[in-house]
């Protein structure tokens, strides 16, 4: 692990990490971050010498979280909880967060690539159908010249028995990775990286699900304008419509309609705390009226 940071702006980045301003979307505490705030913060969280988890969140963690209180707490404990999809950065912006920006996974994973040639970070890709994390090895390392992949690891769908575990620590403890990144879909890596962060001993843990198959070639990306505009689940629906379908029409409406309600609580919860503060701006008045009115009774 990298030794913890003493000059004073790693140590102010290091209380941002620990305390940086999220945004409420329906209970699921958000990262009020954009791009390079994320990737700065999880520089951060790897020198410090920290363990964490980093979830990346959009609609469907959102509402995963609505159905299952456990996943929500899981959500919240993340050191970064980046906002993946546009609809997060939109509630960001009407919460007064303009600077905060979406943070999409796949796009994530290559910021955080490049910089670690420069930093010498070692990864681990842990995710994926089989062969699909050795291919992600090949095109990062291809792309990014100079990379240290250390290892990569292909669980099977389902829970890793004591045996498993065993080796899987063993292989991560031999290669000592900074950063292992979790390709296992949403809730399931999220729930994974809450179960063996602290337990593998590695400063960061990332979970990026469909970065796993876009870089590795099994899916295409979409086009930025198309992530820009949030139709970007229309993209995958169309590559994966058997799969991404129940979710998507199910998730979309009800997310729509229950943000739809927190934004009208919250507008008419100001509404009610402006009137509070001039309501009693307008008895200060009477009363300091009042007080001066009395000091010149007793004057005359």
């Amino acid at each position: 692990m990298r030794k913890a940071m003493s000059d004073s702006r790693a140590d102010v980045s290091l209380k941002e990490l620990e305390n940086g301003p999220r945004v409420d979307i329906l209970g699921v505490k958000v990262s009020a971050v954009n791009m390079p705030k994320a990737v700065a913060l999880a520089d951060t969280a790897i020198r410090s010498g920290k363990t964490g988890y980093v979830c990346v969140t959009g609609v469907h963690g959102v509402m995963e979280a609505q159905r299952d209180a456990q996943f929500r707490a899981i959500l919240n404990g993340a050191m970064i909880n980046t906002p993946d999809g546009m609809p997060m950065s939109w509630v960001g912006w009407l919460n007064g967060f303009n600077a905060m920006d979406r943070v999409y996974g796949p796009d994530f994973m290559l910021a955080l690539c490049e910089l670690s040639v420069r930093r010498g970070y070692r990864h681990f890709l842990l995710g994926g159908k089989p062969g699909v994390a050795p291919a992600l090895k090949t095109a990062l390392q291809t792309r990014f010249s100079g990379l240290n992949v250390v290892g990569t690891y292909t669980p099977p769908f389902r829970p890793l028995t004591q045996g498993e575990e065993n080796d899987l620590f063993a292989l991560v403890g031999s290669v000592r990775p900074d950063v292992i990144w979790i390709g296992l879909s949403t809730p399931k890596q999220e729930k994974f990286m809450a179960a063996y962060a602290s337990r593998m001993r590695v400063p960061l843990m990332v979970g990026v699900g469909a970065a796993f198959d876009i870089h590795s070639g099994q899916t295409q990306d979409a086009p930025n304008w198309v992530k820009r505009s949030g139709l970007q689940w229309l993209h995958r629906l169309a590559q994966e419509p058997r799969r991404l379908a129940p979710r998507y029409f199910k998730n979309n409406p009800q997310f729509l309609l229950l943000i739809t309600r927190q934004l009208a609580r919250n507008g008419i919860e100001k509404l009610k705390q402006r009137r509070r503060r001039v309501f009693s701006a307008g008895q200060d008045r009477k009363f300091h009226h009042a007080i001066r009115g009395e000091v010149n009774e007793t004057r005359g």
